[in-house]
């Protein structure tokens, strides 16, 4: 099988080390459990941070952000280094951006992670990997963006999504937990 999988918030955690990085930066201490509540992939709002501002403090902290101690999800290096060795083609698509994508290619297999040079594709737009996704003529697909999966409702690729806070009113298949994938991916 081919299958292709976005990296932030599908295959690491992104989101909560953020969170965690924006605590310890703005001095703050605001729990987890509202962090398991925002309804949007920003994060800035429960810190108190305008959008403008909220978007200056992820740009200006990427680099923390991207390659420090972001955990991948429980299971998940496991999982697709099982479907590797079983012969599945993995492919990584992400929509980092260009300047982080040799630096990325080489954390994703510092986690552990098998990764083909031919087989991961980084510094792209939404319109550009969704391009790519179709191209690559994918057996699943998975994502945590509903913006990027309802653009490829209409592809032959079985689309999954990576269960969010933020896209809990999506209809797609719905990874909750890394265990489960191989069986959500055997029964289709």
């Amino acid at each position: 099988m081919r299958l292709g999988f976005d990296i932030d918030d599908t295959l690491i955690d992104l989101r909560r080390h953020a969170f965690r990085l924006y605590n310890a930066q703005l001095d703050q201490n605001i729990p987890e459990s509202v962090f398991e509540e925002i309804p949007t992939v920003e994060i800035h709002k429960p810190f108190g941070l305008t959008d403008e501002e909220g978007y200056e403090m992820w740009k200006a902290n990427m680099r923390d952000i991207y390659f420090t101690d972001c955990p991948a999800f429980p299971n998940a290096v496991e999982v697709l280094n099982r479907l590797n060795d079983e012969g599945h083609e993995i492919f990584y698509i992400t929509s980092r951006p260009k300047g982080f994508c040799k630096e990325s290619e080489a954390w994703v297999r510092e986690k552990g992670f098998p990764v083909k040079g031919d087989q991961f594709f980084c510094g792209m737009e939404d319109h550009e990997k969704i391009a790519t996704i179709e191209k690559l003529q994918l057996d699943f697909y998975i994502d945590d963006k509903p913006k990027v999966l309802n653009t490829l409702k209409e592809l032959s690729t079985t689309l999954i999504i990576r269960d969010q806070s933020y896209n809990q009113k999506e209809s797609f298949l719905r990874l909750e937990h890394w265990a489960d994938f191989e069986k959500i991916i055997g029964e289709k």
